[in-house]
């Protein structure tokens, strides 16, 4: 706050490029922190706004309704697995996460076992920056050590070593051994579905999705899915959750120790018929097509009965809740996820990716490369230490990147029609020209 790091003004956004103030053209390597997968002023999305803002910018959402609420809902539990049929729309991924363990505590003290009202997770994990949120962070590697005097105390267990099904299982017992000791005071375990995002962009079998979903039914504990930076196709399925499916069982065994594309299938050891489904799921980020701020949180029949079967009401309702710009540009993301060959473009920024990223482990500074649909992380042995030099020699190759810690990574705008091979590998040019000549040893 005293000595922040330099900004660049931004004049305009078109495509997947930034224009900024002194007319230099930066490709954007970030999706506006993940959520712009298609790019920045689409016309479809444009257009939604334009024709919305022109009937209501908003109602609130308490005794009130609006067709674009309603027909973003129904958009949405016709898209997700199975049973995920009731939604609660909020005002942004945090505020999903803080929903989600408000509907795990209720749903429990509502069908008359208050005292499981904690949660357990993965170390190394990240859902967020308010104080529910913060406190299934983790807490020695995460960003909000500072405030753990103030949060309440959840459990944590160790995340997978790497993307094997061995490291899964590995995990699965950890989980096993403290539902054995502390189902009777656990509400929920939470998980950010095969990736793990700003805690370090870790990937991990899904079969510690099922092996999850498997131990909290026998423990009666509820499985939370914190999709907001996986969700909308990112990974290379819909939702990384169906990433657990036989068709699209894609993690490694074991995983290379350098170069980690998490892509063959054919080592799969035990495939799963059908997606895991969880019992609660949240969602944000790309869900507006990174036009405007929202969330939204989903759950099955049983956790909406057990909260309000007998008259209750769920004990939530911010102020912006079903905001109806922020549904009708929803509306129109949604429907070019539906419409357009999003699958098709995915895997070729994935190709991309793996082909000009592989080549980054010749250099001495870097530890794994890691490669999964839009996603491409260059892991270093040491973090950045100088983030100002490196965010503007980023800058300098015409590329914004934004690195922290030890990683330097991407998420394009992949479902962009502007974005280009020549766009992807300007990014990985940009990454190994960073490494080679503002990291060097």
């Amino acid at each position: 706050m005293t000595e922040p790091l330099p900004t660049y003004a931004v004049r305009r956004a078109q495509g997947v490029e930034l224009e900024l103030e002194d007319g230099r053209t930066l490709v954007e390597g970030m999706s506006s922190w993940w959520a712009a997968l298609h790019g920045f002023r689409h016309p479809a999305l444009d257009a939604a706004l334009k024709e919305q803002v022109d009937k209501m910018a908003h109602v609130m959402f308490g005794g009130l309704t609006h067709e674009p609420a309603a027909t973003l809902g129904k958009m949405l539990v016709d898209m997700s697995m199975p049973g995920l049929d009731k939604v609660f729309l909020c005002d942004s991924g945090s505020v999903s996460v803080e929903v989600a363990m408000k509907m795990a505590v209720q749903f429990w003290f509502t069908t008359g076992k208050p005292a499981k009202s904690k949660f357990v997770t993965l170390r190394n994990g990240y859902h967020g920056d308010t104080f529910g949120a913060m406190s299934v962070c983790d807490p020695v590697n995460g960003m909000h050590s500072m405030f753990q005097g103030s949060l309440a105390k959840q459990v944590f267990v160790d995340t997978p070593s790497d993307c094997s099904e061995a490291a899964a299982l590995e995990a699965a017992a950890g989980l096993r051994a403290v539902l054995e000791e502390r189902h009777e005071e656990l509400a929920a375990f939470i998980v950010e579905p095969v990736v793990q995002g700003a805690g370090g962009m870790r990937f991990y079998s899904p079969l510690l999705l099922k092996k999850a979903r498997e131990l909290c039914d026998e423990f009666d504990v509820l499985l939370i899915f914190d999709e907001i930076a996986t969700g909308f196709g990112r990974t290379g399925t819909l939702f990384a959750a169906e990433q657990s499916t036989e068709q699209f069982k894609p993690m490694c065994t074991p995983c290379p120790a350098e170069v980690c594309t998490c892509r063959h299938p054919e080592q799969a050891q035990e495939p799963v018929s059908e997606p895991v489904v969880p019992d609660i799921i949240c969602l944000g980020k790309a869900l507006t097509g990174g036009y405007m701020t929202m969330g939204a949180t989903m759950a099955t029949d049983r956790i909406s009965q057990g909260i309000s079967g007998t008259g209750g009401v769920f004990m939530h309702g911010p102020t912006f809740m079903g905001n109806p710009l922020a549904s009708a540009v929803a509306i129109a993301s949604l429907s070019l996820l539906v419409n357009e060959p999003w699958g098709m473009r995915l895997a070729a920024v994935e190709d991309v990716l793996k082909a000009e990223m592989e080549s980054l482990t010749d250099l001495a500074q870097v530890k794994q490369v890691r490669v999964l649909g839009g996603i491409g992380v260059c892991e270093l042995h040491e973090p950045v230490k100088d983030m100002a030099r490196v965010q503007n020699a980023f800058v300098e190759q015409g590329v914004w990147l934004r690195p922290f810690g030890k990683l330097l990574y991407t998420m394009p705008c992949f479902n962009s029609p502007a974005l280009t091979d020549e766009h992807v590998v300007k990014i990985t040019d940009a990454i190994r020209a960073v490494v080679t000549n503002d990291l060097a040893e």
